[in-house]
């Protein structure tokens, strides 16, 4: 596992000088209010060749034992090099399918198209995948004396199962701060299940995320919102496993759906390290899709990345990103400009027929999946992505989360949606000629 040539801690995102130890509870540089990021020593990375860490990284990634068997812990030492094996809390998170969508591909005119399916995952969705870093931190801060009595987050649903599924495991109390009514029952069921104390708020997504982080001021209460820089470290790994699936060939683009945009920031972080460490030659460029009902990036992104105007996030499909003040805008623009990188919004209609396109192909995708692709057909079709380019879109949750949502979409009863790919049972009576004319086409 770790060794201790390998070091991370905290530096200040904005560059001001601050750093802090990664056993240190604080989430924002005390000097200029910015966001910390976990730093690593890239020399002493830099130390073992390229060629190496591709063998180490192939080689981990057949264990069939924790924690080698988890896709982020197998990437150790580029993660939370000094946290001690014994305290790693795993669920067995990454190691995720690349599907192939050679159907969309086509007739979208792109070279390939694959889809990182995050949402086959112990809680199912991408929040696994930095969940597992921050509660072993926590496990291991807790271990030597730091006085953390639970661990808190503000969730529209993946986050709190997530959060809750680990601290489980790991035997930590957690507390989830859930806007009220605005979650689906089978995501809300999750973090129940899992001994969560569950706050069901009379605000939205935005209210909740005041509140916990007003909450989490009492060093007691440890914060797991994005905002904790652990998270992404867990998450970049999303990026450095799409480049190890590829044979380390990066796409020439990546699309991820965006809400309070952890995520893009992560992904970012991933490509820029392998960048730096010599495993790929080029970076791809980001795409970030966002809900046209909560579109706050999107707008920015249409003033030349002008500074954040927080917006009141409408209702929409997409709920997991129904964001409008994302607390990781300024990581995500700064990652966005070092990437070329390109916004996209999507209408309900838009984001439902893309995931119901995609399922066509044997997924089942999430709406805020269906955010991404609906994205890329757009950028596709104004010549933003280019015909023939090779594309990878980041599939966040699974659709099995998201039951009313797939049976509205058959149904036709989604609100504001226009079913293009509706695929409702066909009801017969029991005789074989009735069969048998509803199968003479086939």
């Amino acid at each position: 596992m770790g060794t201790p040539a390998f070091h991370a801690e905290y530096a200040c995102s904005e560059g001001c000088g601050f750093r802090a130890s990664l056993l240190e509870v604080v989430y924002r540089c005390p000097k200029c209010e910015g966001l910390l990021e976990v730093a690593h020593d890239v020399e002493a990375l830099r130390s073992v060749a390229a060629e190496e860490w591709k063998r180490r990284f192939e080689q981990r990634f057949g264990a069939s034992r924790l924690p080698y068997a988890s896709g982020v812990w197998g990437k150790h030492e580029w993660v939370y090099p000094q946290l001690p094996a014994e305290d790693i809390v795993s669920l067995g998170e990454g190691r995720v399918p690349l599907k192939a969508l050679p159907r969309m591909a086509a007739e979208l005119g792109l070279a390939s198209l694959d889809l990182k399916e995050c949402g086959v995952s112990p809680t199912g969705s991408f929040k696994d995948w930095g969940m597992t870093v921050l509660v072993s931190a926590v496990k291991h801060m807790r271990a030597r004396g730091v006085p953390i009595r639970a661990v808190a987050c503000a969730s529209t649903g993946d986050t709190s199962a997530a959060l809750a599924a680990y601290c489980a495991a790991a035997g930590i109390p957690s507390v989830v701060f859930l806007p009220k009514d605005k979650v689906s029952l089978s995501q809300l069921v999750q973090p129940v299940a899992n001994g969560a104390r569950v706050l069901s708020l009379d605000t939205d997504f935005d209210g909740c995320m005041k509140l916990v982080q007003q909450v989490t001021k009492d060093s007691g209460l440890y914060l797991a919102n994005s905002m904790n820089s652990l998270r992404i470290e867990g998450q970049k790994v999303v990026a450095i496993e799409l480049c190890q699936d590829l044979g380390w060939e990066p796409p020439d683009w990546v699309v991820i759906p965006g809400g309070n945009l952890g995520n893009a920031s992560a992904l970012g972080k991933g490509f820029e390290l392998m960048h730096a460490l010599g495993m790929i030659s080029k970076r791809p460029r980001i795409a970030v899709g966002q809900a046209q009902r909560a579109n706050p990036l999107m707008r920015s992104f249409r003033g030349g990345f002008a500074e954040l105007v927080p917006v009141k996030a409408e209702k929409t499909l997409a709920s997991a990103i129904q964001i409008g003040a994302p607390v990781s805008f300024r990581r995500a623009v700064k990652m966005l400009k070092a990437f070329d990188g390109v916004v996209e919004e999507a209408t309900e209609s838009e984001l439902a027929n893309a995931a119901a396109r995609a399922d066509r192909e044997g997924t089942f995708a999430c709406p805020h999946t269906g955010v991404a692709l609906a994205a890329l057909e757009k950028l596709v079709a104004q010549g933003v992505i280019a015909r023939g380019a090779r594309v990878a879109v980041v599939s966040t949750a699974h659709g099995l989360k998201f039951p009313d949502f797939k049976v509205g979409y058959h149904r036709k009863s989604l609100e504001d949606v226009t079913s293009r790919y509706a695929n409702p049972p066909v009801d017969l009576p029991a005789n074989l000629d009735a069969v048998r004319a509803a199968l003479s086409d086939l």
